[in-house]
């Protein structure tokens, strides 16, 4: 009997099996909440604003950001979140911790969700489309945000100012611009930022690292702003316009500093 056991132990395990899709699961529970990804069944609703979800954690979660309730504070610096796996997740910006790599190039990320999206840019796989203008996207949260551009709709709004946005992470970067907040800083040099972006390029200013090169001239930039800025002096593209007197140029700043003519300000 004992030499039969971990046969059966393993005929059991990963036994619900998906009939759509044929992905196994260990647990029954595990399996019905899957189909509904299926089905887009939504049974659990919020009472506060109506949203629905595929399972009851979701709304859980959902729900304390009507309540305000962030019962979960990060030990290095305080901020606090509703839910244990964004804790966690956040965590690794103090840590540089970044476990999942891509096969393919190398490039790490702190989250497999974020590799499984980076990898379709290998495979060039683009499998959620818009019905309104047939744009393609790698993963569907990207399409839920596009589609907004067409509808219009802006649900994040701030609650210092009133202000609206397509996208949380928009409103959260948003909202730094009050509470003055820059999460994210150097290991070099201590530098802090709002974004993780600029934190990013700043770092190549230690590294020296010039990633983005002109195709027309060779010349190497840390940011590809900065790349896309430098090749319209090859194309003599120059799209911000002065609205008092016509005059175009190439980078907004210099638009600005041209504008302070008008303002009665000294032009840098």
């Amino acid at each position: 009997m004992r030499s039969l056991l971990p046969t059966k132990e393993l005929t059991q395990e990963r036994s619900f099996t998906c009939s759509e899709c044929g992905k196994c699961f260990n647990h029954k529970a595990l399996l019905v909440t899957h189909q509904k990804t299926h089905t887009g069944e939504k049974p659990f609703s919020c009472s506060e604003c109506g949203k629905c979800f595929n399972h009851k954690a979701l709304l859980v979660t959902h729900q304390k950001t009507h309540t305000g309730e962030k019962p979960f504070s990060c030990s290095e610096c305080g901020k606090c979140f509703n839910h244990k796996a964004l804790l966690v997740t956040h965590q690794k910006t103090h840590t540089g911790e970044k476990p999942f790599s891509c096969s393919e190039c190398g490039k790490c990320f702190n989250q497999n969700v974020h590799l499984v999206t980076h990898q379709k840019t290998h495979t060039g796989e683009k499998p959620f489309s818009c019905l309104e203008c047939g744009k393609c996207f790698l993963d569907k949260s990207a399409l839920v945000r596009h589609h907004r551009s067409h509808t219009g709709e802006k649900p994040f709004s701030c609650l210092e100012c009133g202000k609206c946005f397509l996208d949380k992470s928009v409103l959260v970067r948003h909202h730094r611009s009050h509470t003055g907040e820059k999460p994210f800083y150097c290991s070099e040099c201590g530098k802090c930022f709002k974004q993780k972006a600029n934190l990013d390029s700043h770092q190549k200013t230690h590294t020296g690292e010039k990633a983005f090169s002109c195709l027309e001239c060779g010349k190497c930039f840390t940011r590809k702003t900065n790349l896309d800025s430098h090749q319209k002096t090859h194309t003599g593209e120059k799209p911000f316009s002065c609205s008092e007197c016509g005059k175009c140029f190439v980078k907004k700043p210099s638009l600005f500093r041209h504008q302070r003519i008008h303002t009665g300000g000294v032009a840098m």
